[in-house]
């Protein structure tokens, strides 16, 4: 009986990943509403939740895909990957409103450029402070800390090598999950609570999937604003480190 319903369960994985997200976001909104009586919001819940199956699926079969490493939850691996992951993402931000983004204006733009450069620059005084001294390594590295697309691409343009690109997408994650549960807690200090602190807030912190899931759980209708931005973000990352930003570290750093 086993063994019939764990093969049921293979075959369909895409439908139990869905079954599985549907249980876990019951049961987070349900802490949420018994235990914090709404304070911390379901979908920050969930994200640790889902961070802690990862953990165990990881731990538990020495692999490197988190709970999808288990036969029947591999349907998991692609309801979570790029594709699925970047459609999401892109049919959100249609749901923005043009007026909306146009009122954010030069604030937004400056957001941008500042959020890459405060990134890249943490990050290549991190990665100096381990012991880095050679452009290549410290651009990656300062690139991931902008997002974790943006370290491999930038990683990819200069020849860093493997080791290098694997420490700028962990910076990288890093970030995007504390950008995911640290949202909902500085909201109400940051004033994170209309369209245009949204564009805003996007366009800082840059990790489009943290920026989307701290945002979920903080005000849904504020998702498709960060969103958004947080997509320019990603691309003017793929822009400048490789380039500006690279020749910049090269000239400081020899």
């Amino acid at each position: 009986m086993f063994e019939m319903l764990s093969n049921v369960f293979v075959e369909n994985g895409l439908i139990v990943s869905f079954a599985v997200i549907g249980v876990t976001m019951y049961i987070s909104y349900l802490i949420s509403a018994k235990l914090t009586k709404g304070k911390f919001h379901g979908s920050a819940v969930a994200i640790i939740i889902g961070l802690f199956l990862a953990y165990i699926g990881g731990v538990s079969t020495g692999g490197e895909k988190g709970l999808s490493d288990i036969g029947i939850f591999a349907g998991i691996g692609i309801m979570g990957g790029g594709m699925l992951r970047d459609f999401a993402i892109v049919a959100t931000a249609f749901g923005a409103d043009f007026n909306e983004m146009k009122k954010a204006g030069l604030p937004g733009i400056i957001s941008l450029f500042f959020g890459v450069i405060v990134s890249f620059v943490v990050g290549v005084s991190i990665a100096f402070a381990f012991g880095y001294t050679d452009a290549v390594s410290l651009t990656t590295i300062g690139a991931g800390a902008a997002t974790y697309i943006v370290g491999p691409v930038t990683g990819s343009a200069l020849g860093a090598s493997s080791a290098v690109i694997t420490l700028s997408i962990a910076a990288g994650l890093v970030k995007s999950i504390l950008t995911m549960i640290g949202t909902p807690f500085i909201a109400k200090y940051i004033g994170l609570n209309n369209p245009r602190s949204a564009i805003v807030y996007g366009g800082l912190m840059g990790t489009t999937s943290g920026v989307a899931g701290g945002l979920a759980a903080t005000d849904p209708k504020l998702v498709p604003y960060g969103a958004m931005t947080a997509t320019f973000y990603t691309g003017l990352g793929c822009l400048l480190a490789p380039s500006v930003l690279f020749l910049i570290t090269r000239a400081v750093f020899g």
